[in-house]
């Protein structure tokens, strides 16, 4: 729920702070008051686009701010996951506006308009006379429609199947277009494959051969060194290996008379063993050093065979050997194209064939739901004074030629339709207002007062299934009055069982209904406007739904209604 409203710094208000409460919070006051300054100012942390006018005249900057609790929605959580924002159950969307620049906060991170608008989507849905109104658009009608049936597990399978399909129709499209080129490409294919098949590098072998070439190339280095190395100490008079006999044998005498030596006796035999050992290593290499220029010729050779493969194909032999890999693929699937082709449009059959299964199930479990909603709202209509008033959830199909949804029709020929990314369904609410009215669009419904309560019927019924826990009206009961508000009122405060409502009104039968009452005022201080808002103890709502009654002087008998009104609110 919306905790915390604060205002600095907007249009008219200097500095603004509202404490919201659960269930009905209805707000009044004077027209000109401020009432659509606050629903503008939330808007800003909704992700509206601002204008620099809104900067409060002498003013650097308006901040609105608002902080949000029991935020624990798994879509919400999820989305704040996947922008890499903290996921938690507490919120605060904060919005910066100066004259050049505009700035979004969720969770005091830095955050882009759009994701702005995809957080606030989760928590508020805002209802005006004339826009922001949801359900006047038809594109969330369907939405509604699987909310209140529960259907996210079919949507979920239908969307597998359709990530599947296109990824093969993709394929296929990938095959068709390299077939179009296929002489061309299979000649260049060719060419590259025997290219770098005449060479066949291995990806081990670049390393060993320079090392060997290294060798090769410093062969009379080598051979002098090891055989100067092994002479001086091992084979010539005095060699080391002889003074470390001596040496031994002078340390083992006088570890006879003093065992401190001891010690440097084993020193020594291990350096003898060390030497012999390496005189070992110097004598077998020194054997086996190889002068082979041909070799080295053949070497150099090969590593430039190597070096002309890699410029060309990728920068290393690794490169190389992986750019043969998949060469080799494509151009076994040109030359088997018709095979492969045919067993990718089997495949292709296959899942559309699961594709068609699913959308179909999708759909009949829809129309399974629509009834109960067709049924529900009529109940509602009623009881906000529109007996004779009727819903329809319109259902249409899209036909296509090419579409991937293949249905058999009984004595007909088989229908194909276009798969969207929700299904197969095109879903609209439509509304008949009156008994023997055909039913039309909910945008053509003319008059205010019933775009209202058939608002309110169906938020009702779709309330207990539709994930956003905070609705905002703004004056939306414009066209209602007598009994008919009240019935109005009385929907609105059954639908804030579910859902935190925060409602502009001016009609005393609403707001006599709401649990927390607030008045927007416009005063005058030091000569400049400032709209304010109070919260009403229950005195001052009896004097405010008074107020709303006659709109001028309140009378003892006004207050007397106003209170009767207010005994009924729950």
């Amino acid at each position: 729920m919306l905790r915390t409203l604060h205002i600095r710094d907007y249009a008219l208000i200097d500095s603004l702070e509202v404490d919201f409460d659960s269930g009905l919070n209805i707000l009044t006051g004077e027209t000109g008051a401020g009432k659509s300054i606050i629903i503008g100012a939330l808007k800003m942390i909704l992700g509206e686009r601002a204008r620099a006018d809104v900067v409060r005249s002498g003013a650097k900057r308006a901040v609105i701010e608002g902080f949000f609790d029991e935020a624990t929605m798994p879509s919400l959580q999820s989305l704040l996951a996947a922008q890499g924002l903290e996921p938690s159950s507490h919120l605060i969307l904060r919005r910066e506006i100066a004259p050049t620049y505009s700035r979004a906060f969720v969770n005091d991170t830095p955050a882009t308009l759009s994701i702005m608008r995809q957080v606030a989507a989760h928590l508020i849905d805002l209802h005006g006379q004339h826009e922001h109104q949801s359900l006047l658009r038809t594109e969330t009608h369907l939405e509604l429609l699987d909310q209140f049936g529960r259907l996210g597990g079919l949507r979920t399978d239908y969307a597998q199947h359709l990530a599947l399909m296109r990824e093969l129709v993709d394929r296929r499209a990938a095959m068709e277009e390299q077939q179009s080129q296929s002489h061309a490409l299979k000649e260049r294919l060719a060419y590259e494959i025997q290219e770098i098949d005449a060479v066949n590098p291995q990806l081990d072998e670049e390393q060993s051969l320079v090392d060997e070439q290294r060798r090769l190339e410093n062969a009379e280095r080598l051979f002098s060194a090891t055989a100067t190395l092994y002479e001086m100490l091992y084979a010539r008079d005095e060699a080391t290996g002889d003074q470390l006999i001596v040496a031994r044998n002078e340390l083992q005498a006088l570890a006879r008379i003093d065992r401190v030596f001891e010690a440097a006796c084993e020193e020594i035999r291990s350096a003898q063993i060390v030497v012999a050992d390496v005189a070992a290593l110097l004598q077998d290499y020194n054997a086996r050093i190889e002068f082979n220029p041909n070799r080295l010729e053949v070497i150099r050779e090969r590593m430039s065979e190597l070096h002309r493969l890699n410029r060309k194909y990728g920068g290393t032999v690794q490169a190389v050997v992986e750019h043969r890999a998949r060469i080799g693929d494509r151009y076994d699937l040109l030359v088997n194209y018709k095979e492969s082709l045919q067993a990718l449009q089997e495949e292709i059959s296959r899942r559309q064939a699961k594709l068609a299964e699913a959308a179909l199930l999708l759909s009949s479990k829809r129309r399974e739901v629509a009834e109960r909603i067709e049924r529900d709202v009529a109940v509602e209509l009623r009881r906000v004074g529109m007996p004779g008033a009727r819903l329809v959830v319109d259902f249409r199909c899209r036909p296509d030629p090419e579409g991937w949804i293949q249905l058999p029709a009984p004595e007909q020929p088989t229908h194909r339709y276009r798969a969207f990314r929700q299904g197969m369904d095109e879903v609209e609410f439509r509304i008949a207002t009156n008994v023997g009215e055909p039913a039309r669009s909910l945008k053509r419904v003319a008059s205010g007062g019933e775009i209202s309560r058939i608002m309110l019927a169906l938020k009702t019924i779709l309330a207990k299934s539709e994930s956003l826990p905070i609705l905002v009206f703004d004056e939306i009961d414009s066209g209602v009055s007598g009994s008919i508000a009240r019935m109005v009122g009385e929907s609105m405060a059954a639908l804030a069982r579910y859902h935190q409502i925060i409602a502009i009104t001016h009609l005393p039968q609403i707001a006599a209904l709401g649990r927390t009452h607030y008045v927007v005022e416009k005063r005058v201080v030091a000569g400049r406007a400032h709209t304010f808002i109070r919260c009403l103890s229950d005195a001052g709502r009896a004097e405010e739904v008074a107020r709303l009654f006659s709109g001028t002087e309140v009378t003892d008998a006004m207050r007397e209604s106003a209170r009767e009104l207010m005994k009924t609110r729950e």
